[in-house]
């Protein structure tokens, strides 16, 4: 069967989000998750990203800013730094991904055929999260097996390795949501990258995930503070090295996380539903 065909099991005509129970919300989310992971399957080349991101993002910056920060011959002190940071990172990037994919869906008709169906509108974007949250754990996966090849120690023991893993997964999955609003928003896919960039490149570099905000102007070092993905690097750090402050930066994430989704869900939701 193509994914173009894969449809969710049907309910009473003319039920909407309300009169939709769990059990059939959870059978139409299943059903279209399979129905994006089928269109991965036809079209492995949108897999690169989650493949080939992680090793040229560790490999660039452990060689090439890794030096420059921790000095020449430093490299495990590189590793251990940055591979958590990395992984914070990593969500980021992917959400970025699924707001280019809601668009493109919509200007292909995809979502108005989903429209007509008697689903809960969430579980169209709900389904989407769940297929990009596995291409996550996916790049996750690569970014660690090269940490491992380079050196990388899990000096806070596996436990701590899958909090850091599932506190960078949570968040991520709240960043699809604004991405998926913005996708929503904006007319093409170009478009969401477009602004996506303007808001990822001061996020990213403007945090503690590539060096210490120590070495940062004061004021940027301010920024870095108050910057969610200081935060979660700085969690995932603790987490993987088993040392610094823990209980903090996983709370203040965990606030991010909560209050982001509260935020941008229902506003994706409700932009869905009135999306021409």
């Amino acid at each position: 069967m193509s994914a173009a065909t894969v449809t969710a099991p049907a309910v009473k005509p003319g039920s909407d989000d309300g009169r939709i129970g769990l059990r059939a919300n959870l059978r139409h989310i299943g059903a279209l998750a399979r129905r994006n992971a089928l269109q991965i399957k036809q079209d492995p080349q949108s897999m690169m990203d989650v493949l080939l991101a992680p090793v040229i993002f560790i490999l660039l910056f452990v060689y090439v800013f890794g030096g420059a920060i921790f000095g020449k011959g430093h490299q495990d002190l590189s590793v251990q730094y940055m591979v958590p940071g990395i992984m914070a990172m990593m969500g980021m990037n992917i959400a970025m991904a699924v707001g280019s994919g809601v668009n493109e869906d919509f200007r292909k008709g995809v979502m108005d055929r989903f429209r007509t169906m008697p689903i809960a509108r969430s579980s169209v974007l709900i389904a989407k999260i769940v297929v990009e949250i596995g291409r996550m754990l996916i790049a996750t996966a690569i970014l660690l097996g090269m940490g491992f090849v380079l050196g990388l120690e899990i000096k806070g023991g596996v436990l701590a390795l899958l909090g850091a893993v599932a506190l960078a997964t949570a968040f991520g999955a709240a960043l699809m949501w604004i991405f998926i609003l913005l996708g929503l928003s904006v007319q093409t896919p170009q478009a969401v990258q477009g602004m996506a960039m303007l808001v990822l490149m001061p996020l990213q570099f403007g945090s503690s995930i590539f060096a210490p905000p120590a070495s940062m102007p004061g004021w940027l070092e301010g920024f870095t503070k108050v910057n969610p993905l200081s935060n979660l690097a700085d969690a995932s750090r603790a987490l993987v090295n088993g040392q610094g402050a823990v209980a903090h930066p996983v709370l203040i994430t965990l606030g991010w996380t909560v209050v982001i989704t509260a935020v941008t869900m229902p506003l994706a939701v409700a932009k869905f539903r009135k999306k021409t």
